[in-house]
């Protein structure tokens, strides 16, 4: 049985801030889950018997090889996908980057990565990463 397909998963995401104030994103690669080709906060599955901000810093660290510090829960959103069939629960964090160059680990899931200006983000952006700029921009006003 597949999370997201054959039940409800849960996938937790960052919006990784660096000392510039820009944000991580990463474009999902053609082996992707879902939303090929679409740039996102990354994220990933959370495993059994891990908490959310475990999961959040395993995933950057296996993916990415940078170590973010979570700062705070963002939201929580349905990342529904009628048209691939799937279904998650998706807490995005606020985090900042602490130390490591990121690079693409699994280049079949990963096509490219960079940081961005808020204002100046690449498109198209995944579904719950447009929810997660409109969350923060919220937040900050």
């Amino acid at each position: 049985m597949k999370p997201g397909i054959d039940y409800i998963g849960v996938g937790v995401g960052a919006m990784t801030f660096n000392e510039k104030g820009e944000v991580f994103l990463s474009q999902r690669g053609p082996k992707a889950t879902n939303e090929r080709g679409c740039w996102e906060f990354p994220g990933g599955k959370v495993d059994f018997g891990e908490t959310l901000a475990e999961a959040i810093v395993r995933e950057f660290r296996e993916e990415y090889e940078m170590e973010i510090e979570v700062v705070e829960l963002l939201h929580v959103a349905d990342h529904i996908l009628p048209e691939e069939g799937q279904h998650w629960v998706s807490p995005t964090f606020l985090a900042r980057h602490t130390r490591g160059e990121p690079r693409i680990v699994e280049l079949e899931k990963c096509s490219a990565i960079g940081w961005f200006a808020l204002g100046a983000l690449p498109e198209p952006l995944s579904v719950i990463s447009r929810e997660d700029v409109e969350a923060y921009m919220v937040r900050e006003t």
